[in-house]
């Protein structure tokens, strides 16, 4: 599955907002959820402008482990989100996408080519 879609989707986050896995699979409706999206961000191109660290966990918790988690933390706080230990409040920083958007359709190949 091309990841193109939930980078256009992560892009739209505003600075100083998150969005959960969670949420960001149900926009999508992404098959596989939380982990299809999970799994989206864990293959995110460096060098495209795409906020990574706004994707977080759905109690609102970073979940990367080791260094990247406080880089993490570090672009998040920079934005003005604040967290309690690796944990941002949802209540204040969550953001909702205004609409369901679709995954993209599988291309079918003609007869014959299959």
């Amino acid at each position: 599955m091309p990841w193109d879609p939930v980078y256009r989707l992560v892009q739209r986050i505003p600075r100083g907002k998150v969005l959960t896995y969670g949420g960001l699979a149900k926009t999508l409706r992404l098959p596989g959820g939380a982990r299809t999206a999970g799994r989206a961000m864990a293959a995110t191109p460096s060098g495209k402008g795409i906020p990574w660290h706004r994707v977080i966990g759905d109690r609102g918790e970073i979940l990367i482990r080791g260094p990247h988690a406080l880089l993490q933390r570090k672009l998040l706080e920079s934005e003005g989100v604040v967290l309690v230990e690796f944990r941002v409040n949802l209540k204040k920083h969550l953001w909702k996408p205004t609409k369901k958007m679709a995954p993209p359709k599988k291309k079918l190949l003609p007869k014959g080519k299959r």
